[in-house]
């Protein structure tokens, strides 16, 4: 499909990651693929299809791969939404691919250019025109969006200098401490040819193999922004969304 530049007061095409084994929730949620863990009595992924929705998109393509035919089935080719609805498309891995492999396999599937890409495990409610914005004025292929988390141990600490995002410090033994700083929130916008200039296989991580070790190169731009946010890839935060998301 040949991507069209989309026009600035409209929303790109949208590739949702959903296609993760989710193997720290199955204690959880043992029956259903992480998308369609309950929380507030529907799926997760219905909260992340309506904050896009909320905010113009209205075509996803949903990168699926565990367990993807019980997402579909549950989702079909349309999403309605109380602000519209989305069409929806899939592209399913036949093997994992990672992130970023799934990422480059689905960019096949939009027809615009940029496009945002979205942590179906993930919620972050912001107003995506800014971010958006953002990346039409930096002129760079990737734009991250960055939350401003609390305490940053469990994800790592985004180093950030002069809008441009310059390093990461990762979790783990040798990584953040407790404390407050910018987080990867798992929103980006992706320009088509991203990837071009890369040589990578066709399974490989997002941020591992290519953010990490070619940051330099991308100098992405950073959009930090305020606005509710929830990962649920552990059953601690999955059972707090539950109950959060159950009060909004």
């Amino acid at each position: 499909m040949m991507p069209v530049q989309e026009p600035w007061n409209a929303a790109p095409d949208t590739i949702v990651l959903a296609g993760g084994l989710g193997t720290r929730l199955r204690a959880e949620v043992p029956d259903v693929p992480k998308p369609l863990a309950p929380v507030a009595g529907r799926p997760f992924l219905a909260w992340v299809l309506d904050h896009l929705a909320a905010n113009g998109v209205r075509r996803v393509v949903l990168s699926v791969g565990d367990r993807h035919g019980a997402i579909q089935d549950h989702f079909g080719d349309r999403f309605g939404a109380p602000s519209g609805p989305l069409a929806l498309a899939y592209c399913v891995e036949e093997r994992p691919l990672g992130t970023g492999g799934a990422i480059h396999a689905a960019l096949g599937a939009c027809a615009t250019d940029p496009v945002l890409v979205v942590n179906g495990d993930t919620l972050f409610d912001i107003d995506l025109k800014p971010l958006l914005a953002r990346h039409r004025i930096a002129g760079r292929p990737l734009t991250m969006a960055l939350h401003r988390a609390a305490d940053t141990a469990r994800y790592g600490r985004v180093g950030v200098t002069d809008g441009i995002v310059t390093g990461f410090e990762e979790k783990g033994v040798h990584g953040p401490g407790p404390g407050p700083g910018w987080i990867n929130a798992g929103l980006y916008v992706v320009s088509a040819r991203l990837f071009d200039r890369f040589d990578l296989p066709a399974a490989f991580s997002f941020e591992n193999d290519l953010l990490a070790p070619h940051l330099a190169a991308l100098a992405p731009a950073a959009h930090e922004a305020d606005g509710y946010f929830i990962d649920i890839g552990v059953p601690a935060d999955y059972r707090r969304a539950r109950a959060e998301l159950a009060a909004w």
